[in-house]
């Protein structure tokens, strides 16, 4: 199956869902949010699927709807939590190039106001730094890319990944030849 997607994971807040827009744009390609064909999938709100299923019913559905994404030539914005799916992170990681936007956690905790509000999944007595220190060594297992978007504004962040793009398409080629 050729990988012909860009598949954008990282924590809520780092901006997946406009720069997937932005480099769609530029690259001539759709834009997928994810978190979007769950609520069309369910027709509730992330906030209240979390409130009306809990957090493992969540899980469970953002790992199916993720699993039955079935695109081509698509950026596509992912949910934060969509790392803990196993059958989603396989399934992507088959139909995409996984590019993980990261930020340190002070960009993190300081661009993010009320995150139950945003249908992000928190468990009862998690903090926001728990959260991040636990799914960063998720993110960094299943990327093929890391954007360190610190410091950097939108426009610099999607040239980087496009070049980084560009590197990491040579080097696969490069690598089936030998």
């Amino acid at each position: 199956m050729e990988k012909d997607n860009i598949v954008l994971i990282g924590m809520p807040g780092v901006g997946k869902s406009t720069i997937g827009v932005i480099l769609a744009k530029v690259m001539g390609y759709m834009f997928v949010d994810a978190d979007l064909l769950i609520q069309d999938r369910e027709k509730r709100l992330l906030k209240d699927i979390i409130a009306e299923d809990g957090i493992e019913g969540f899980l469970g559905i953002e790992d199916s709807v993720n699993a039955d994404i079935d695109t081509k030539n698509s950026v596509i914005a992912t949910g934060g939590s969509v790392v803990y799916g196993k059958n989603a992170m396989e399934h992507l990681k088959n139909i995409g190039i996984v590019v993980y936007l990261k930020v340190s956690y002070e960009t993190i905790d300081k661009r993010l106001g009320d995150i139950k509000g945003r249908g992000v999944v928190v468990r009862e007595g998690q903090t926001l730094s728990d959260l991040y220190e636990e799914r960063v060594p998720l993110y960094e297992r299943y990327a093929d890319i890391i954007i360190d978007e610190d410091g950097l504004g939108i426009e610099e962040t999607v040239s980087l990944l496009e070049s980084k793009l560009v590197d990491f398409t040579i080097d696969k080629v490069k690598n089936r030849r030998i």
